[in-house]
C-alpha cells in the first residue's frame, strides 16, 4: 500500500547527540516533520519513523493496536542507543503517551524526554461504549487537522478505526499505571485550546511521573498539533534548548567525574 504523500519515515546521521521522535494516533511522520529536520540541521542524529498502520489508508490501522506502535519505536530507540551517546525522545499526542512508556521501560537509557500535548486517557461516554461499539461499528470521525494556523494542513486519516482505538485505550492505561516510574528531565508544552487532548492529560502527566526536572510550556497560539501551528518555532527552539542543557550537563560530568 503506498504511503500517503508527506508521510515518508525520516532519519538523519548526526552527532553523539540522538533524538526519537514519535507521531499520533491516525497521523503521521508529516505533523513532526519540520521539527525533525530543524533538530537534523542543528547536528542531532534524527529518527522519525512511520508507525505500523499509519500513513496509508485507515483500513490498514484497523488491524494494528498499540503493541504494534510500541515494538516500532522501541526498536528504534534500540538503534539509536547503539550509535548515540545519549538519547532523547519526543512525542506529540499518543506519541508522548508512547514515549512516556519507553522512559518507564529504559530508564537510564533515555536522557529526557519532550512532549506536546500528550495524551493519557480516551474521554468521554464513547470510551465506555468502545469494547461493545467496535463490533458494531468499524470506524468513526477522525482527530486530525486541529490546527489555529490558516493553510496549515496535517496528513491523516478523516476515520478512526474503532479496534485501534480500544487497543489505545488499553494502551493508556498501562502508561497511566507507569508514570510513577518515568524520572528523566521532562519538557512538556502543552496548549489550553487542544479540541482533541484536553489539558487535564498534561496536567495528571505531571503529577504522577517521579521526574525532578521538569519544565512546563503554554502554547497559547495553537490547537492541537503544535507542531504545525502558530509556536512551532518555539516548540523547535525550546526542546533544543532543553536537549543541549542536558547533553551538556552530562558531557561536563563526564569530565569531572574521569579527571
Amino acid at each position: 500500500m503506498p504511503v500517503l504523500p508527506g508521510s515518508e519515515p525520516f532519519r538523519h546521521e548526526g552527532g553523539e547527540v540522538g533524538v526519537l521522535l514519535c507521531h499520533g494516533f491516525t497521523g503521521s511522520p508529516q505533523s513532526l516533520r519540520p521539527w525533525a529536520g530543524y533538530l537534523a540541521e542543528r547536528g542531532l542524529t534524527v529518527s522519525l519513523p512511520l508507525l505500523p498502520g499509519h500513513g496509508t489508508r485507515w483500513e490498514d490501522m484497523a488491524v494494528t493496536g498499540w503493541q504494534d506502535w510500541y515494538a516500532e519505536v522501541d526498536r528504534e530507540l534500540r538503534e539509536l542507543r547503539q550509535r548515540c551517546e545519549r538519547v532523547f525522545v519526543l512525542g506529540l499526542s499518543m506519541g508522548g503517551a508512547l514515549a512516556l512508556r519507553l522512559a518507564a521501560k529504559h530508564g537510564d537509557g533515555i536522557a529526557g524526554l519532550v512532549l506536546v500535548n500528550p495524551a493519557n486517557k480516551v474521554h468521554g461516554l464513547s470510551a465506555y461504549a468502545l469494547p461493545v461499539a467496535r463490533h458494531l461499528v468499524r470506524t468513526t470521525k477522525g482527530l486530525t487537522g486541529d490546527i489555529a494556523l490558516e493553510g496549515a494542513q496535517e496528513v491523516g486519516y478523516n476515520r478512526v478505526p474503532l479496534h485501534a482505538a480500544h487497543s489505545l485505550r488499553a494502551f493508556f492505561r498501562q502508561v497511566d499505571a507507569a508514570l510513577p516510574q518515568v524520572t528523566q528531565p521532562i519538557m512538556l508544552l502543552h496548549s489550553p485550546r487542544d479540541h482533541v487532548v484536553p489539558p487535564a492529560d498534561s496536567a495528571r502527566i505531571l503529577s504522577r511521573v517521579s521526574s525532578r526536572d521538569v519544565e512546563e510550556i503554554l502554547l497559547e497560539q495553537s490547537y492541537h498539533v503544535a507542531t504545525l501551528d502558530h509556536d512551532a518555532g518555539r516548540i523547535f527552539d525550546e526542546s533544543y534548548r532543553f536537549i543541549d542543557r542536558l547533553a551538556t550537563d552530562a558531557v561536563k560530568k563526564g569530565s569531572t567525574s574521569g579527571g
